[in-house]
């Protein structure tokens, strides 16, 4: 699989959601995102805070 450049600007939820389900099932797409938020390799942020991001 081709790597992809990474982006420095902030980019939405749905943005996240979005690329990540191009590749991925349903089920698929809700595990990635919630891991990535666990690992805290994605961070929510709102007017430029930081906002945590728990997964249940």
């Amino acid at each position: 699989m081709k790597r992809r450049k990474v982006t420095t600007r902030p980019l939405s939820l749905g943005d996240l959601i979005a690329a990540v389900s191009s590749y991925a099932t349903d089920k698929e797409t809700v595990a990635v995102v919630a891991d990535l938020f666990a690992s805290g390799q994605v961070r929510l942020m709102n007017n430029g805070r930081k906002i945590p991001a728990r997964v249940r």
